[in-house]
């Protein structure tokens, strides 16, 4: 989700790791030479799909933290190729948290259908997140620093996160 701490949470936990970031919403921009909200309101949804489809397709990496943009979710191709390349971690918030951290969906270039509000849209990811993720995380704590440690080491767990 849009506000879960996807790039801070990615930012500390990298640096713990001692592995690179790489952010896909960054890329996708240098790229495109565009912002998240302008693509979409260029290409619409299903263009910037496929943008990130791509982008996320093209990454060969197993020794990284990648920080995905939300809707990478609803690609089954990125998904399972993202998760050839590593633990697949689910940030999950709610909707409290997600308000209290003053998400506007418009100006972030979040991908969502016309008029569909932050209900709705969580009620359509959040199954998503579960079914691909390999660790599920409380994300509602605001400092990321935390949230980086739980992360860290819930990660000792899983064979392909060494």
């Amino acid at each position: 989700m849009p506000a879960a701490g996807k790039t801070s949470v990615g930012r500390i936990l990298a640096h713990r790791l001692r592995r690179p970031l790489i952010d896909t919403d960054e890329l996708i921009e240098a790229r495109m030479g565009r912002t998240l909200a302008q693509l979409l309101a260029e290409q619409g949804r299903e263009g910037f799909r496929k943008a990130e489809e791509c982008v996320v397709l093209e990454l060969q990496t197993r020794n990284a933290v990648i920080s995905t943009g939300g809707s990478v979710v609803y690609s089954q191709p990125a998904m399972t190729h993202l998760s050839r390349c590593g633990v697949i971690v689910y940030l999950q918030v709610d909707l409290e948290t997600l308000g209290r951290r003053g998400l506007d969906l418009r100006s972030r270039g979040v991908v969502c259908a016309p008029g569909q509000d932050l209900v709705g849209l969580l009620a359509e990811r959040g199954p998503l997140y579960e079914r691909f993720a390999d660790l599920v995380v409380d994300a509602r704590h605001d400092d990321p620093a935390f949230v980086a440690e739980r992360i860290r080491e819930q990660l000792y767990g899983f064979p392909q996160a060494s």
